[in-house]
């Protein structure tokens, strides 16, 4: 049997704020798991971006070894490696019949072409891989967590377990697409570097000194601002949470005259975040203008040694040109390694954040042989000895024993935080509890799947959730044994199907979010529609009929006594005509079953229930 509390678990690591630290080499081995059927689709996109990166390298010699010097000067001295182009655009004018300035333009548009098209290509392949692998694993972190039990979201933040489906798996996707970037920068650098060295080492040593300087700078650079950009990051989900709260709350804000309040609140964290992003705005300025100096410097160290080995004749104008045209290709990829450091090490604490989430391995205990239910149940429930606690240390039900015969429809009073909503989850099975406690026909609920399980029980709660949808897909619910007949019919016995017929489009009238085109006593109808065309043996219901018309009330009334005839009931009971027509009042007080019988048996006990019908139903008890 599984643990009753989730003992030993360590809850905290989900507020955690990991800044990924280190390179984990594991992780990313496991989160190659999920590009693995896309691996061909990779080694396209690695073979398209050597093409265009080779394709980069060849445009600037055209035009300064086949144009200038080749075409232009006529140099024949000192030729660099020209990888073919100048046979390429001789060839080009000869089987054509143009001048070779001609053919170096014809050569120079196709090369730019063709690298245009292959670099397009490779991106496409590329995040064609990427967001198909990411979207297998983001289903798969759905699922995981979509099966996650109750406990599980009592101590973690739903907030915080949407950012590893949503902006988690971000960092993840900019971390991929950034290796195949680095990819496209570093194989021009090398091609580069060899053209350069093959023209002039000593020129070409003195351009590489720069670079221990700026990989130093850079690395610098992103440390300082790696704290930054969390900052940056953490106000600005600050400023989302804040402006979300207010919104949701709009208005009881508008109500209790808050604006100003609020504003208040909203413009502290908002220049919190102005503050962190201006300092991180210094840094990158600072940082862009060294890498320009850098550059510049380095334009003018060419120009000056370049120009006195042309007055030399030890080099061709052509090749000076081509190495200030190079210089970008060979100091840019430093740059762009700092940014996907940065962005590195990001992904490795998203990644950290996922994998911990599917990690986590609490759930529910199925049974390793579950018992084999009737086609249908006859509905009785026992409860027998039943302790629970969600927390070990904070008892919730103590030594709780009854029985619900079947067919009986049974209320459940008690004042707040006397466990009867407890008892309704444990009957569901959201939690675990130790075994031979409560009973469904004689069968122990922990010998019954889950699935199994809550096919029987029908539950209708107080916050009646509305799925995005139509309203026949709100009362199916997915199940496909449940046609539009039978939706109808459900809907007709609870008395919904009237305010459904005077809607736009009926059955297929598109739900708001959380179903606001609903009145409160609509939903609560369309929940008993719901319940009906399941059919279940058991019911439960979390009566909340407060704030519904005298009308309305009457319709519900009427759908309750169709709902619950010929079916166990669970009622917890907040109107005294409910309770009247229940079988028999089972009242809860700190987490003990006090008293057991019939409203009338009960007033006369003059116990507790007597003290919760004068204090609370007094005045409708005086009406009816």
């Amino acid at each position: 049997m599984a643990e009753t509390t989730p003992v030993g678990r360590n809850y905290s690591m989900f507020d955690a704020d990991l800044s990924g630290a280190v390179l984990n080499m594991h992780l990313l081995s496991r989160l190659m798991r999920w590009m693995k059927p896309y691996r061909m689709t990779f080694a396209v996109s690695g073979v398209l971006i050597l093409f265009a990166s080779t394709l980069q390298v060849l445009l600037p010699v055209i035009i300064s070894l086949v144009v200038i010097d080749h075409i232009i000067q006529g140099e024949t001295k000192h030729l660099a490696p020209d990888l073919g182009m100048i046979d390429a655009t001789e060839w080009i004018a000869e089987m054509v019949g143009i001048h070779p300035m001609w053919a170096a333009c014809v050569l120079y548009a196709a090369l730019q072409i063709g690298w245009a098209f292959f670099g397009h290509a490779h991106r496409l392949t590329l995040i064609s891989s990427v967001i198909n692998g990411l979207r297998d694993l983001r289903l798969d972190l759905f699922k995981h967590l979509e099966t996650r039990p109750s406990s599980f979201y009592d101590r973690v933040a739903v907030g915080r377990v949407m950012t590893r489906v949503t902006n988690d798996i971000e960092a993840l996707y900019e971390l991929l697409r950034g290796m195949g970037t680095l990819i496209g920068e570093f194989v021009p650098f090398f091609v580069a570097l060899a053209i350069m060295l093959s023209i002039d080492v000593d020129l070409t040593l003195m351009l590489l000194l720069a670079l221990p300087l700026m990989g130093t700078v850079t690395y610098y650079f992103r440390r300082a601002t790696r704290k930054l950009f969390r900052l940056v990051r953490q106000t600005l989900s600050s400023l989302n949470q804040n402006m979300q709260e207010n919104l949701a709350g709009l208005q009881v804000v508008q109500l209790s005259e808050r604006q100003a309040i609020n504003m208040r609140r909203y413009t502290k964290i908002n220049e919190e975040n102005l503050h962190h992003e201006l300092h991180t705005s210094r840094w990158e300025t600072l940082y862009g203008a060294f890498n320009d100096t850098i550059v510049h410097i380095a334009i003018g160290v060419v120009l000056y040694y370049g120009a006195g080995a042309v007055i030399q004749d030890q080099m061709s104008l052509g090749s000076v040109i081509l190495f200030t045209r190079f210089i970008d290709m060979l100091f840019h990829p430093i740059v762009v390694l700092g940014e996907q450091t940065n962005i590195l090490f990001r992904a490795m604490a998203s990644g950290e954040r996922i994998f911990q989430a599917l990690d986590w391995d609490e759930k529910i205990h199925e049974p390793d042989a579950p018992a084999t239910l009737p086609q249908r149940l006859a509905g009785e429930v026992q409860f027998k000895n039943l302790n629970f606690a969600y927390d070990q240390d904070v008892p919730i039900l103590h030594d709780v024993t009854f029985t619900i015969r079947a067919g009986e429809k049974l209320a459940i009073v008690g004042p707040t935080g006397s466990g009867k909503s407890t008892l309704i989850r444990l009957l569901g099975r959201f939690y675990d509890f130790a075994d031979n406690q409560i009973f469904l026909d004689g069968i122990d609920l922990n010998r019954i799947h889950t699935h199994d399980l809550r096919t029987r029980i029908g539950v209708v709660l107080q916050d009646f959730h509305i799925f995005s949808g139509t309203i026949y897909d709100n009362i199916a619910l997915g199940d496909t044994t449940i046609t539009l007949a039978m939706a109808i019919d459900a809907a007709r016995r609870v008395n919904a199907h009237g305010f459904i017929s005077e809607l736009p489009n009926g059955y297929d009238t598109q739900l708001s979010e959380r179903g606001q085109n609903l009145s409160q006593g609509q939903r609560q109808l369309l929940a008993f529609a719901r319940v009906l065309a399941a059919d279940p043996e058991i019911l439960v219901l979390d009566e909340a009929t407060a704030s519904i018309d005298t009308e309305t009330e009457l319709l519900i009334q009427d759908a309750l006594r169709k709902l619950t005839a010929g079916r166990t009931s669970i009622l917890i009971a907040h109107r005294l005509q409910t309770i009247q027509e229940a079988d028999r009042v089972l009242v809860l007080h700190n987490g003990r079953v006090e008293e057991l019988g019939t409203h009338e048996e009960l007033l006369a006990n003059q116990g507790v229930y007597y003290t919760l019908h004068s204090l609370q139903f007094q005045e409708a008890d005086a009406k009816a």
